[in-house]
């Protein structure tokens, strides 16, 4: 069975959030994608400290389909620097865990 990952990245909007999410699924990238609005980000950028409204879009994928995920959300991303990180699954429920890996096929 192929490695279960949660990719994560934030964006300035619901409406940008929605349309990657659409995207990842449309493209089979991902099995589900949540969105959590609004968060409170606080960063330093260009020399400042930051605080913004954003969303939190997590991915539930496979190490399989995370290249192209990260190069579809780059493409699609409304930031110069989005922030992704992957974060591999270790337990899960098993049933989930084959669910992810029946939508999100292996090339």
């Amino acid at each position: 069975m192929s490695q279960t990952l949660v990719v994560q990245t934030t964006i300035d909007s619901r409406q940008a959030a929605e349309k990657l999410a659409e995207a990842i699924i449309q493209n089979s990238l991902g099995a589900c994608v949540q969105i959590s609005a609004p968060i409170i980000s606080v960063y330093k950028w260009q020399g400042g400290v930051q605080k913004e409204e954003e969303c939190l879009i997590t991915v539930k994928t496979t190490n399989q389909a995370v290249t192209k995920l990260v190069e579809l959300i780059r493409q699609l991303h409304t930031y110069d620097v989005p922030g992704i990180i992957a974060i591999p699954i270790v337990d899960g429920s098993r049933d989930y865990l084959n669910w992810v890996a029946e939508q999100v096929p292996i090339d």
